[in-house]
């Protein structure tokens, strides 16, 4: 690279994408094979990085160089891994979600926005027993393991490992001020799924089936208790301790697609959910400022609910609430 305030640049957006806690010279040096001195000096552009250099580079970090120069393109880059039954299985899954959301909590600015055309995932992970059905739901239903085909729905099949790192991404997204938009349909496709699975006998016993409603009405609970708080706190947590801010609003109009944006310090990155469980994820600026402009104008046009207008918030979970015991009320127990 031939300008050297572009070569800054460059390192400079490396650097941002770094985890808070790297040394960013000495990460630099282990990829480039190259000493931490002549790091420093390429970071600050007194040393031409080479074009080998380069590639290593825009490989490890992801980069679209067409984008980082503002070229012009129609084209977006996103990056992102494929569950299945051979090459990424879910607890790869797992260990990509706790990932990321540990790098996206590393910043002093984390500002998560979640257009929840479904329950949010990191949810599932407030009870075991949601958990546990969502699990087979996508391993027999969505994906269609080999060893998932004709199996029943067993409470008691998620593992310690498993449950911890969904736990610990849950505790990540905890830390990092949230704005989620919900509507009345948001937990339709979970009930559904139940339903489904509870008519076609694909639970060991209709106690299970009540098990599996009961944990989503806690973790309902807590969410409107969280929206009422205004912040975030741990569901085992009696004395309610602080984390991240908690911003919920209701929108019945527009139909949300579980898009996600984040925004941190000097950037922002976009996850596209796909094929229910899947996501991808890009920085693209046009992107995400589109991303981010709609958003902004859908909240608007949206009905904050925490920390407020206590009426409507009432009524919002108590709505949900019957959705689900109805359904406790049709099993015969």
């Amino acid at each position: 690279m031939e300008s050297p305030d572009l070569q800054v640049k460059l390192f400079q957006y490396i650097k941002g994408r770094m985890g808070a806690e790297v040394s960013a010279p000495e990460e630099l040096a282990r990829l480039l094979d190259i000493s931490t001195d002549s790091a420093y000096r390429r970071m600050r552009g007194e040393k031409q990085v080479s074009f080998e250099e380069l590639v290593k580079l825009c490989t490890e970090y992801k980069i679209s160089l067409d984008q980082f120069l503002n070229l012009p393109s129609s084209s977006f880059l996103f990056t992102g891994n494929l569950l299945n039954d051979k090459t990424y299985r879910y607890e790869d899954y797992l260990k990509g979600v706790l990932h990321s959301m540990a790098f996206l909590s590393s910043t002093d600015k984390k500002e998560f926005y979640y257009l929840c055309k479904d329950v949010p995932f990191f949810y599932h992970w407030q009870c075991r027993e949601f958990a546990t059905f969502k699990y087979f739901f996508w391993m027999s239903t969505l994906i269609y393991f080999p060893e998932f085909r004709n199996k029943k729905v067993n409470l008691s099949e998620y593992s310690d490992e498993m449950y911890a790192l969904g736990q610990q991404a849950l505790h990540f997204y905890n830390m990092m001020d949230s704005f989620e938009v919900w509507n009345l349909e948001s937990l339709n496709a979970t009930l559904h799924q139940v339903e489904y699975y509870q008519q076609t006998q694909m639970f060991e016993s209709e106690e299970d089936v009540i098990r599996v409603y009961d944990s989503l009405l806690r973790a309902l609970n807590h969410i409107e208790e969280q929206a009422k708080m205004g912040y975030k706190f741990d569901i085992n947590d009696p004395q309610k301790k602080q984390m991240g801010r908690y911003q919920f609003y209701i929108n019945d109009i527009i139909l949300l697609d579980n898009s996600i944006l984040v925004v941190q310090d000097n950037a922002k990155m976009a996850f596209v959910l796909h094929s229910v469980i899947n996501y991808m994820m890009t920085r693209d600026i046009k992107f995400c400022d589109n991303l981010d402009y709609y958003i902004q104008n859908l909240l608007r046009r949206s009905t904050l609910i925490s920390e407020t207008s206590e009426k409507e918030r009432t009524r919002f979970f108590r709505i949900l609430r019957e959705r689900i015991e109805r359904r406790k009320e049709k099993l015969n127990i």
